[in-house]
Formats: structure tokens, C-alpha cells, sequence
């Protein structure tokens, strides 16, 4: 797998589909995605200041995937924070998510950050055992839009 960084204007139309395909598997539709160039202008602000954390997952170079990941403060804290793992469907359950939190967790080490988060859907039980065999832990339940649980690592 080959992790390139996104370009905004170029990768916009697979950064909208999977995302909303993200928020479908998450939560039963995509409704809440929300205003696609709201999406775009949010992303274009995150891949400059993240450049290394944004990025479309290709093999063999077709893109079968796509990560965000940034620094933010969470209780005073600096942390890592993983917004989005997607791999589209063929490619899901073939031990590929690994590859994901690998990039993610050397992303974080780089950034020196202590630890990470990521929020999840209860329902994904794909996510939250790839999630729990990576060694993540249920911080607490939270209630945005929909129910998630945040989970979090030590980065080591």
C-alpha cells in the first residue's frame, strides 16, 4: 500500500464518496455528512497544516482508501486524533486496517503526542475489534449528532 498525500482540488470527487460512505456504514445513511464544500474548504485548511496525516491509500495505484489524521487539545492535552480511517469495501476484512493504524501511529511518534484518539460508532463491530485487537481502549461514551465511543492508545 502506498499512502500519498491528498490534494484537495484533484482527489475532491473520492474524498466525497468515501466520506459519505464512511457516514453510512457509521450511522445508516449518509444525511449526516453534511455540505460537501463546507467538507473540501475544512479539508483544504487541515492537509496544509497536516500534510502527512492526509492522505489517499493506494495499491497498486488505484486509491482504495483515505485517512485524516491531525493534532488537536482534548482536556487541556495535546493529542492525536484520527477523524477518518476508510478502506472501500472490497478491501475491508483482509488485515489491511493494520496498515492504517501503523502509518497513523508513526504519524503520531513524529508529532510527539503521548496518546490518540478516535471516535467510533458502537454499531461498527468491524472497526471496534480491529480497533481493540490494535490495542485502543474505550475512553468513555459521547452524544454529539449520534451515540460514539471514544477509544484511545499510548503512542509507544
Amino acid at each position: 500500500m502506498y499512502f500519498r498525500r491528498m490534494n484537495v482540488e484533484d482527489d475532491k470527487e473520492i474524498m466525497i464518496k468515501y466520506r459519505k460512505d464512511a457516514f453510512a456504514v457509521s450511522f445508516g445513511s449518509e444525511d449526516g455528512f453534511g455540505d460537501e464544500t463546507n467538507y473540501l474548504q475544512r479539508m483544504s485548511e487541515k492537509v496544509v497544516k497536516f500534510p502527512d496525516g492526509h492522505v489517499i491509500v493506494e495499491l497498486d495505484g488505484i486509491p482504495i482508501g483515505q485517512m485524516e489524521l491531525h493534532i488537536q487539545e482534548f482536556e487541556g492535552t495535546s493529542i492525536g486524533y484520527v477523524n477518518l480511517y476508510y478502506l472501500i469495501p472490497e478491501y475491508r476484512n483482509k488485515g489491511l486496517g493494520m496498515e492504517f493504524i501503523h502509518y497513523a501511529e508513526d504519524f503520531f511518534k513524529q508529532a510527539n503526542v503521548s496518546e490518540y484518539h478516535l471516535r467510533v460508532s458502537p454499531t461498527n463491530l468491524p472497526a471496534i475489534r480491529l480497533y481493540t485487537k490494535a490495542g485502543m481502549t474505550k475512553v468513555r461514551e459521547e452524544h454529539e449528532k449520534y451515540p460514539l465511543w471514544r477509544m484511545s492508545k499510548k503512542v509507544t
